[in-house]
């Protein structure tokens, strides 16, 4: 079904690990030993991942209720994150990325004490810090010169704040979405649930208008778990009243789970536009 795991050394340390929709990247600082092992782990338990997966995929492209359990730990834990959200359609799949991110930073912590160590899954992202250590992450959310994303603002995290995911959803991305955002990132205590809010948020930002083209999802996948949910297909030059309309409907979704606390922040970017909710992010840079 799919190809051979594949796992590379980039430069930096950085491995890169794929197999099949999985694309990874990740990083740990920690004592040369420990590094090692932690690779070492990697390299020897990252290829039962999507497998693992697949085995429970038919159960976790339904939308999620408080009666659904999974075998696998990664399943479960795409469950745990998706059940706080389940007052909107949301299934298991909104937080595979992330699921999977927490999972193999879970392998790398067994090999020893880690300094800091992220792992980014196609821009979702677990991390872990030790006290008074820190990472700077780019936030690339500006489409307006292309359809590769300008760097245009930097989250910085500490160990303090005690947040460990970081996840970023849109109608640009590489999933279905229901909504017309370029991107929305969210901060959140764990990769899969900042990985479900995102992908709900960016939902959220949405407006009629006859520059926007949906289309039924499962016509376009018929393996979705979307359905016959129509999902973004192309944006077009949007009206200023139309980018407004549409980021305040997902600044309302963001402040709403910011107040249940289920993120920490938000950043909601739509064609040069950008809005905030909670924590901040430096130096976003606003077309208009």
């Amino acid at each position: 079904m799919w190809d051979k795991p594949s796992i590379n050394r980039l430069p930096g340390e950085r491995l890169h690990l794929r197999h099949g929709p999985i694309t990874i990247v990740l990083k740990v600082w920690a004592e040369p030993d420990v590094v090692r092992q932690a690779h070492r782990l990697v390299t020897r338990h990252f290829p039962k991942i999507l497998p693992d997966l697949a085995d429970e995929l038919a159960e976790l492209r339904k939308p999620i209720t408080r009666a659904t359990k999974f075998q696998g730990h990664v399943a479960q834990r795409m469950a745990d994150a998706a059940l706080p959200f389940a007052d909107v359609y949301v299934t298991p799949m909104a937080g595979v990325a992330g699921a999977v991110a927490e999972e193999v930073l879970r392998i790398m912590q067994a090999a020893g004490p880690l300094q800091k160590a992220f792992v980014n899954d196609g821009g979702d992202i677990a991390l872990y810090l030790d006290l008074g250590q820190s990472l700077n992450f780019g936030v690339a959310g500006d489409f307006s010169e292309g359809p590769t994303p300008a760097v245009n603002g930097t989250i910085a995290l500490t160990a303090e704040l005690g947040l460990a995911g970081i996840a970023t959803s849109g109608a640009q991305g590489r999933s279905f979405s229901l909504g017309i955002a370029d991107s929305v990132t969210v901060l959140a205590k764990t990769a899969a649930t900042a990985d479900v809010a995102a992908t709900l948020i960016a939902n959220a930002v949405n407006v009629d208008s006859r520059a926007v083209t949906r289309k039924a999802a499962n016509k376009l996948d018929p393996d979705t778990d979307l359905g016959d949910l129509l999902v973004t297909t192309k944006v077009g030059a949007l009206k200023s009243d139309e980018i407004d309309l549409a980021l305040a409907a997902g600044v309302a979704q963001a402040e709403a789970y910011l107040a249940k606390g289920l993120i920490a922040g938000a950043v909601l970017m739509l064609q040069g536009s950008v809005r905030t909710v909670g924590a901040p992010v430096k130096s976003i840079a606003e077309k208009r």
